[in-house]
Parts: C-alpha cells; sequence; structure tokens
C-alpha cells in the first residue's frame, strides 16, 4: 500500500463516519449468501474507489466479514483482499479497462488454486451505490456510472444517508480454476461478467429509466393496438379521430404512474416511523429469493393479499430496505382523490376503473400501458381479490388483472 493510500484513508474516515448511513443488503449475508467464513473472501467492487472501499469496509465490520483491507494471508503470501473491475472515474475521465493490479491478483489467485487443490477462495462482488434515483429515459450513457471526485464528494453530501452497500453471491475461485484454467484470460472474462453483474444489480435498486409522460402518452398513442381502436371507434361513432385520440390521451392521463423516487425516499423515512409506532417489528422471509429473481433480470410480479390499506405501504416498504426498487401498484380509481391521489401515483400507484367492460378503448389503452410497464422491466403489484377484504378474510380471485 502506498503512502498516499494511507493517507487518504484516514483523512477519509471521520467525514465518512459522520456523513454515511449504509443500509448493507443483505443483512445477513453469511445465511442469505451461503457464505462459509472458514474460507477466504475476495471483495470485488466495480470501481477503482477508495471512498467505496472505506464504505463497505464500514459494512463488513457491521456485518461480521472480513475487513476488506486486511490482508489475504495464504501460505507465505499476502494478498489484497479487494479487487477492481474498472479503473473507474478521474476529473479528467474515466476508463472501464480491468487494472494491471487486479489482472495480476486474479492470475495469482488463479495459479495458487492450481497449486493447491484444497483451496476455495469466495470471490464476493460488492457494490456500493449513492442513491437509487434512476434517471430519465432521456438520459445516454451506461445505467453504472462511476462518479468522479467532485461528483462522488456532492453525492456524498446529498445522498450520504441513502448509501445501499449490496453484497451477492460468491463465485467459486476453485469452480472457476478447475473448469475455465488460470491464464489472463480469465481474469478478463470474469471482469466482463461482474460487470454485467453489477449493472444487473444498480436496476435491480433502482429500476429502469423514468420516461418523460407526454413522451410515454406518445409512445402508447401510436401503438398498433391503439391507432387501430381509436379508428374504429371514431368511424362507428362517427367522430373525428382527433376526438377519440384526445379521449385516448386522458385516459391516459388517468391512468399512468407518475414515479418519484424523492417521494418513495421520504416516504421511506415516514414509514420507518409510522411501523415504530404501530408494531412491534416485521418478520421478512425469502427476501433473497426476491433479490435473485430481479437481479437475474426477471420481470416481477407480486399479488399479496389486501386486507387493509397497509399492505400495498408495507410491501413497498420492505422492498425498497431490502434494496429493491419498490414496484407499480394497480389501485382502484376511488383512490384518486386529492391529496391522496396524486401521493400515491407519485409512489408508483396506476389507476384502474372498477368495471369497464365493453369500453374498447379504455380496455386496449389500459392493456398497452400495463405491456409498456413489463417491456421497460417494471415490477408490478396487484390484487388478485380486486378490492380490500373488509372482515379481514381472504377474498375469492378475481381474473379481471389476468385476462
Amino acid at each position: 500500500m502506498s503512502t498516499w493510500q494511507k493517507i487518504s484513508r484516514q483523512l477519509l474516515r471521520l467525514p465518512l463516519s459522520l456523513l454515511v448511513k449504509t443500509n448493507s443488503i443483505p443483512s445477513d449475508p453469511v445465511t442469505d449468501l451461503e457464505l462459509d467464513l472458514e474460507r477466504p473472501i475476495v471483495y470485488i467492487l466495480p470501481f477503482r474507489s477508495t471512498t467505496d472501499l472505506m464504505t463497505l469496509r464500514s459494512s463488513t465490520q457491521e456485518l461480521g466479514l472480513p475487513d476488506p483491507l486486511s490482508p489475504l494471508e495464504i501460505g507465505d503470501k499476502q494478498l489484497a483482499r479487494y479487487v477492481f473491475v474498472a479503473k473507474g472515474p478521474s476529473i479528467f475521465g474515466s476508463s472501464s479497462d480491468l487494472p494491471a493490479e487486479s489482472v495480476e491478483l486474479f492470475t495469482e489467485l488463479l495459479e495458487l488454486h492450481k497449486q493447491n487443490p484444497e483451496l476455495n477462495i469466495q470471490l464476493v462482488p460488492a457494490s456500493v451505490l449513492w442513491g437509487r434515483k434512476p434517471g430519465k429515459e432521456k438520459e445516454t450513457g451506461p445505467i453504472l456510472r462511476p462518479l468522479n471526485g467532485p461528483k462522488k464528494f456532492l453525492a456524498i453530501l446529498a445522498q450520504g444517508r441513502d448509501c445501499l452497500v449490496r453484497l451477492s453471491t460468491p463465485v467459486s475461485l476453485r469452480y472457476m480454476a478447475d473448469n475455465h484454467g488460470t491464464d489472463d484470460a480469465i481474469a478478463h472474462k470474469l471482469a466482463r461478467v461482474a460487470k454485467i453483474h453489477f449493472s444487473r444489480q444498480q436496476i435491480a435498486a433502482s429500476g429502469p429509466r423514468l420516461p418523460d409522460r407526454h413522451e410515454l402518452f406518445k409512445r402508447l398513442l401510436a401503438s398498433k393496438a391503439i391507432e387501430k381502436v381509436v379508428t374504429e371507434e371514431a368511424k362507428s361513432r362517427d367522430v373525428p379521430v382527433e376526438k377519440v385520440r384526445k379521449e385516448a390521451i386522458e385516459m391516459m392521463e388517468e391512468i399512468a404512474a407518475n414515479f418519484s423516487y424523492s417521494l418513495i425516499k421520504h416516504g421511506d423515512s415516514f414509514l420507518g416511523w409510522l411501523w415504530n409506532k404501530l408494531y412491534q417489528g416485521l418478520n421478512i422471509h425469502n427476501a433473497q429469493r426476491v433479490r435473485r429473481l430481479a437481479q437475474d433480470g426477471h420481470e416481477i410480479v407480486y399479488v399479496p393479499c389486501h386486507r387493509s390499506h397497509m399492505d400495498y405501504l408495507l410491501l413497498s416498504y420492505v422492498l425498497y430496505n431490502e434494496g429493491l426498487v419498490p414496484p407499480h401498484i394497480a389501485a382502484g380509481i376511488n383512490l384518486n382523490f386529492f391529496p391522496a391521489g396524486p401521493i400515491f401515483r407519485r409512489g408508483g400507484a396506476f389507476f384502474i376503473r372498477r368495471s369497464f367492460r365493453g369500453d374498447r378503448l379504455y380496455s386496449t389503452v389500459f392493456r398497452e400501458y400495463l405491456a409498456e410497464l413489463f417491456a421497460k422491466g417494471y415490477s408490478v403489484e396487484y390484487f388478485s381479490e380486486g378490492g380490500r377484504s373488509r372482515t379481514g378474510r381472504l377474498l375469492p380471485a378475481k381474473t379481471g388483472m389476468l385476462s
């Protein structure tokens, strides 16, 4: 370790301890990720960043995992316990190349596996996310982008209390060495796979980039299904096509969510306070399974029971705190009243009429909007009972959303 690295880490320790509050996912990595603390662990991070490394260190200390800054001792060798898959940012730009020291470490670790058949190092992907704002569709560039010094400083000031440290299922270097060899090419292959993995982690935590509502409506209006029904409706009712298009846009305005990261972030603080007042605790099961599905790129449909208005608030709160983006929620049109309607809409609710049998225009608009959500990769939540139970018992399922 260079003198500059030692100095920078010492200088960062105090401000990070004051400004940063980490949410470590999962909270029990030994159980959820099946980590074996008796076997060596090496952490892999997406970009070279001392700030991220120090934040990861704080998280691992809380979780009872090996310190990433402590040396990895194998035989008579002392090696780094962390590796970066890209050189990362600087004031003058960034590079996605695999750092030379990372190639050397990967190669040496794989070579050690070749020499020692009992060795099995666990390579644990670890990403540090400063805030989870998804951004807009019109933005260009990769989903996962490094932050240079000034941008990282601003991110810590603005999002330091909303820092997510995400650990993933470990990769066995024994498996890699036995099945793929130990040359330099394997190091680069590991880095490429890791980059894809980290991008999926980012999407799972923040969701796809959000569309501009008017651009979304234009895209929906241009779909073949809506174009067809607009033309047929105008002809059957003997009215101008433009009038039916306007009706379709009004329906889109009525239906579509207007997701807001700011509302989710501040709502999380309020709901955390509320649950502490109402409940003694929340027991969460199978979160790791859902995280894995989201990280693998699956579109997820949540189908909870609907015994009270707490159901959808609890589910969104739990998912957000488990490192996942809250879903878009199918809500009855009766909830679209001021001021609740705009708040729910910004929290991810999209509104649906209780009945639209025989209304071809509305059913087509709604179906195309729902298809757009799935096509873009948004998770969706709906209640199969159709409405809230007034008795506390489960109601028979209705097939409207399924049909």
